[in-house]
């Protein structure tokens, strides 16, 4: 049960969104530009990394939309889990964990990365934009993540509206006001 009056039936950010429209307009336009705008990583990709610090943050809403938005925009359940849980054993890139390992350590702090870390990336092909937006894909989903589940956002057991949800944001993405996107209960 939300610790405020969030607006029923509309699960998780969506609710939150709903209830301050003011400040959902920016909130919603960051994932856009970061999970859905031009980047070398696939907007699959950039999902996974959501999915990932979502789950590292046991955000139950986050982790459970954000694998089907990675899976709806190209990558099968079966590697986003990969990734989530074992990413070092995943079937991704070289260049991809060295990605994932920097967003790990930004959700451990910030001032985790090192000049290591990013010099491995790089090592690996990966661009100073790559390592930018892992960076802030991290940092911003352990905002989320924490709006969320500090307000105690409805979160739905059935994991076909996650499915659903999935499919708006990789085909539909952020943008939208949260009553014109949600799946509702």
């Amino acid at each position: 049960m939300p610790d405020i009056a969030l607006p029923e039936g509309l699960p998780g950010i969506t609710g939150a969104f709903a209830f301050r429209p003011e400040t959902a307009k920016p909130m919603r336009e960051l994932p856009e530009v970061l999970l859905r705008g031009p980047s070398s990583l696939t907007s699959a990709e950039r999902e996974m990394i959501a999915a990932f610090m979502s789950t590292r943050n046991d955000c139950y809403f986050c982790q459970t939309s954000h694998p089907a938005a990675a899976h709806h925009a190209g990558a099968d359940y079966g590697l986003v889990d990969a990734v989530r849980f074992d990413y070092p054993s995943a079937a991704v890139s070289a260049k991809f964990k060295t990605l994932l390992a920097i967003a790990g350590k930004v959700q451990q702090g910030g001032k985790q990365v090192t000049p290591e870390d990013t010099q491995r990336a790089r090592q690996e092909g990966a661009t100073d934009l790559e390592i930018h937006d892992t960076v802030l894909i991290a940092a911003a989903f352990c905002m989320y993540n924490r709006y969320v589940d500090g307000l105690a956002t409805y979160s739905p057991d059935n994991p076909e509206m996650y499915d659903k949800m999935g499919a708006v944001m990789a085909h539909e993405g952020y943008l939208k006001p949260a009553a014109d996107t949600a799946v509702r209960a």
